[in-house]
């Protein structure tokens, strides 16, 4: 029988996190009635993730039994044939988003795992540019801008703190003319994936920046 996928990456960030919080709640809190409302609760939260015709409510049903971290290992491990992945993309679908960069070094997409990616980005040092590529209402687009002035900071795509420098591209704004648009994102995009609980940043930061 085919696993049918409904949950996006970062969804499934946003369970991983409810998960290891009610792992965590065992080794801190000693009441019985205390760990079941948190367990509950974190259930609540996941369910509202999804429309409630749009997955079988037996796939979360062992949320409130987990209680250590095998169990919620093994839970993720089950829950990830229904992670929806990345797009695939291929080298030359990224040649074609980015027309104007000669010699672009391409991410590796083999060492890139496509269920825990929400936005492709990668440094080309020879360009000295970020790139990222950004799957916006079923259509794949393309961003590339300076990246300069690391630092630690918030990023304006996950919204957590990690190492962060400014990423700047330049936006047409008018018939002939260009503006500089932008915000501080993390350095490390595949820790950035890891990060991200929700599109709501993610999809605010492509709105400033897009073509």
């Amino acid at each position: 029988m085919n696993t049918k996928a409904f949950i996006r990456c970062d969804q499934y960030n946003f369970i991983k996190h409810q998960v290891k919080n009610l792992v965590s709640s065992y080794s801190i809190v000693k009441d019985p009635a205390v760990l079941k409302a948190v367990a509950f609760r974190s259930l609540d939260k996941v369910m509202n993730l999804f429309p409630e015709d749009e997955y079988d409510k037996a796939i979360f049903d062992k949320i409130p039994e987990i209680d250590g971290e095998i169990q919620a290992n093994f839970f993720l491990e089950e829950l990830k044939p229904y992670v929806i992945p990345f797009r695939s993309v291929s080298e030359k679908t990224i040649e074609k988003l980015f027309p104007k960069a000669k010699k672009l070094k391409l991410p590796k997409m083999e060492e890139i795992d496509l269920k825990e990616t929400s936005y492709l980005g990668w440094y080309d040092i020879r360009s000295e540019r970020k790139y990222l590529v950004f799957d916006y209402n079923g259509k794949l687009i393309g961003i590339n801008g300076t990246f300069r002035n690391t630092t630690k900071g918030i990023c304006s795509l996950c919204n957590s703190l990690e190492e962060v420098a400014l990423f700047m591209a330049n936006v047409k704004s008018g018939k002939e003319t260009y503006t500089n648009r932008g915000n501080y994102i993390c350095s490390d995009s595949q820790k950035c994936n890891q990060n991200i609980k929700t599109l709501d940043k993610l999809n605010q930061f492509i709105e400033l920046v897009k073509r």
